[in-house]
């Protein structure tokens, strides 16, 4: 059953162009309230941690180290069925394939610097949103 919330992080690479205030706004033109929202460089367990379900693949090291080069923004969103809609709204992983004006398409460089993260079911949602935000934090 679809909910109403989904999670997203806008990576190192789009952070790093400058992109937050771009993608932010292509969010909210895209209909989702940010419920919860913080600026944060990972470490190496954080990160880890984060991607622990990915440990025994091959890029994992790779993944580790790219999403700890610098800080990125984690929110929680919510709309109508977020998890399948933001997932339209950022396009396919490898930019090259992203329809035109997903952010994907418009902010980010390869399939590896992707601009951002979106949860890619309502339970990966709950877990990626408990992973960084408390109660507290939630609006």
């Amino acid at each position: 059953m679809a909910t109403n919330r989904t999670f997203t992080m806008i990576k190192p690479d789009a952070v790093a162009n400058g992109h937050i205030g771009a993608i932010l706004n292509d969010i909210t033109a895209g209909g989702f309230k940010i419920v919860a929202m913080k600026y944060v460089h990972l470490t190496d367990v954080t990160a880890g941690n984060f991607y622990a379900v990915h440990k025994e693949r091959p890029f994992y090291g790779e993944l580790v180290q790219f999403m700890t080069s610098g800080p990125i923004v984690a929110a929680i969103l919510e709309k109508e069925n977020a998890v399948e809609d933001f997932r339209t709204l950022i396009g396919a992983t490898d930019p090259a394939k992203a329809d035109e004006g997903t952010i994907r398409n418009k902010y980010a460089k390869s399939i590896e610097a992707n601009a951002v993260h979106g949860s890619d079911s309502d339970e990966n949602a709950a877990i990626e949103g408990d992973f960084f935000f408390s109660q507290f934090e939630r609006f």
